[in-house]
């Protein structure tokens, strides 16, 4: 059974940081590609971070870019975002993703962890 637990959210201040987790388990983490997207209310979801197996490419959304890391421990089954500089645009509901089991059709989410940036 295929596991996405999100934690680390919460409230900060504009310009503060956060850091994110997600423990994936059930199925082999250290082969497959990991991505962080989030949901603003009412907004679409949308692609933040990705990371693929080895951590040895990532890519960010522009509106990200040199704000936030993702990383990755493969010894711990666990895929981070490091979120810095925040601004009140990135309040949103943080969920982090794995490409396994894609090509059968499925896509599995975690639930969630809520960032609200707010004076």
């Amino acid at each position: 059974q295929v596991k996405l637990v999100e934690s680390g959210g919460g409230l900060v201040q504009p310009g503060g940081s956060l850091s994110l987790s997600c423990a994936a388990s059930g199925f082999l983490f250290s082969v497959y590609t990991m991505s962080w997207y989030r949901q603003a209310p009412g907004k679409e979801r949308e692609l933040v971070a990705v990371i693929t197996s080895n951590g040895g490419l990532r890519n960010y959304a522009d509106s990200v870019k040199g704000r936030f890391t993702i990383s990755r421990d493969n010894a711990k089954n666990t895929v981070y975002l490091q979120m810095n500089s925040l601004k009140p645009e990135d309040t949103a509901v943080y969920y982090c993703n794995t490409n396994y089991g894609r090509s059968r059709g499925y896509d599995y989410w975690g639930q969630g962890t809520q960032v609200t940036v707010s004076s």
